[in-house]
């Protein structure tokens, strides 16, 4: 929803100041979804928790916004656009201060939970506000504000959080959102305030937000406890399971019954925006999965601190920043679906070359891969969007836009807890079929086992050295063979864009649903 409709754009310097914390708005929650990816290892060693429990700290936020994001268009009707804006990045900055003292895992994953949870209206609010600020030709400049500001927050979530991990108390990566989110709230609220949309009483479905987060909650928890319980063998995941499908069958049977659904399910008859969104889910998920795994493992198998990881990962934003605007440009000539497939295949061709890393790989062979992912970012998300999108009514492309967002988040999340499952099944598998294959007898661990111990190591040490060398080798195996499957359910999802109808952003859409 806009307010540009009845008010007159800000000028001068009241235009620039607004625009620059609006855009600090976005960027603050943006960066708080990959600011703790490379301060795992820290935080959850500082808290007495393993890494893979530390994961929660990633897929709480994620989840919790994920369910915030269908209430922003009730929110914003009942309250206002600036209201809800305003009230959201205040709760967020509490919630940081909150997540910044946490004495405990459990302690910092509920604030997590409500950090991510009141977030949800602010990138949604922040856009709709930057473009009711700017006049009608230089909305498209509001636009790009807008997507640089996504796209430099991932770049330098990794780097400022393995920065302050290395050199700060990790609490800092949350504490640093206070000073910021209180200068936005203020200035927001200041230049904002006479500007508010109009506001009506609206039905909000309870008993559809209830169910979501019945099922939503117990699939997510089932997922990050059932490596730790044995997954079915526990009667705890298997009560999950049982919540998770009653508790999602009774959410379709009412949102399709419900007069005022807090998420509309009609959307999904229109072809394109069942394919495209179900395609920029699995994208989405991949990504983010393989975002997750890269720096736990150069963190905790290849010996790079935080901050090195997160240099790791800077190539793909700066990538991405620079092309963005070419793409956006492509996007108003160019079917979307091309440009779906050249983010698809450069997904791929990234994953792909990860799948190739050895325990001899240096910093550039890393950083190489990302280069590559940069492309895809910056084609990614602009072609997914136009394509489902394409074909729903304008009055309903706020609840599309909800809807599409919901379902993303909501699968990052979960493949968040995936991959760390996946990644300790492999190894475990790896680690077995090393062992299977050296014992006393092979020549290479008989000449390994004696140049250690004319080092002047132990027969102990140098079997335990042994027994490291394989471990990390078995966890470098089950990386690659993430980022194999990875690169090839890219390729897979190619399949899946052509599928849709042809889709140009800014003309040449289908208005009709199929």
């Amino acid at each position: 929803m806009s307010a540009g409709g009845e008010m007159q754009p800000l000028k001068g310097s009241q235009l620039a100041i607004t625009a620059l914390v609006l855009a600090l708005g976005t960027f603050m929650q943006v960066l708080d979804t990959t600011i703790a990816n490379v301060s795992l290892p820290t935080i959850a060693g500082n808290l007495g928790a393993s890494t893979d429990q530390g994961t929660w700290v990633i897929t709480a936020f994620a989840v919790a916004n994920g369910i915030g994001v269908p209430l922003t268009g009730w929110l914003m009707g009942r309250y206002g656009v600036v209201r809800t804006f305003v009230f959201s990045v205040l709760a967020f900055t509490v919630a940081s201060l909150l997540c910044g003292i946490a004495w405990s895992l459990p302690s910092l994953i509920f604030f997590r939970v409500l950090q991510g949870g009141v977030s949800g209206p602010m990138i949604p609010g922040s856009q709709a506000l930057l473009i009711s600020i700017f006049p009608p030709d230089k909305r498209g400049t509001a636009l790009g504000i807008w997507s640089i500001t996504t796209l430099v927050a991932p770049i330098c979530g990794p780097i400022l959080g393995g920065y302050i991990s290395d050199n700060y108390h990790w609490s800092w990566i949350f504490l640093i959102n206070v000073p910021v989110g209180l200068a936005v709230t203020f200035l927001c609220w200041s230049n904002l305030k006479t500007r508010e949309t109009p506001t009506r009483k609206l039905p909000i479905d309870t008993m559809g937000l209830a169910l979501l987060v019945v099922w939503v909650g117990a699939l997510q928890i089932m997922l990050d406890t059932g490596k730790d319980a044995d997954w079915f063998a526990s009667t705890q995941i298997v009560i999950l399971a049982i919540v998770t499908a009653i508790g999602f069958a009774a959410f379709l049977i009412w949102e399709l019954t419900a007069k005022n659904p807090i998420v509309d399910l009609s959307l999904f008859k229109s072809r394109n925006f069942a394919l495209g969104t179900l395609a920029f889910c699995l994208g989405y998920a991949v990504f983010f999965a393989n975002n997750l795994l890269m720096p736990l493992w150069l963190q905790t198998e290849v010996g790079y601190t935080a901050t090195w990881a997160g240099l790791v990962a800077a190539p793909a934003g700066v990538v991405a920043v620079l092309l963005t605007p070419l793409a956006a440009k492509m996007m108003s000539r160019v079917d979307a679906r091309i440009i779906a497939t050249i983010a698809f295949i450069a997904f791929a061709a990234s994953f792909l070359m990860r799948s190739r890393f050895t325990n001899e790989a240096s910093f550039l062979d890393f950083t190489l891969p990302l280069l590559v992912q940069g492309i895809a970012m910056a084609t990614f998300f602009l072609a997914m969007i136009t394509i489902l999108l394409d074909g729903v009514p304008p009055q309903k492309i706020p609840l599309a836009s909800g809807l599409s967002n919901f379902a993303r988040i909501t699968a990052g999340g979960f493949a968040a807890s995936i991959v760390t499952t996946l990644w300790d099944r492999r190894e475990a598998l790896h680690q077995s079929r090393l062992a299977d294959q050296t014992t006393i007898f092979t020549p290479g661990l008989r000449q390994t086992l004696q140049y250690l111990h004319d080092s002047g190591f132990s027969d102990l040490s140098a079997k335990a050295a042994v027994a490291r060398n394989a471990m990390r080798q078995a966890y470098l195996l089950a990386a690659n063979d993430i980022f194999w499957a990875s690169g090839w359910i890219c390729i897979v999802l190619i399949g899946m864009v052509w599928l849709c109808r042809r889709a140009v952003s800014g003309g040449g859409t289908t208005a009709a649903a199929d």
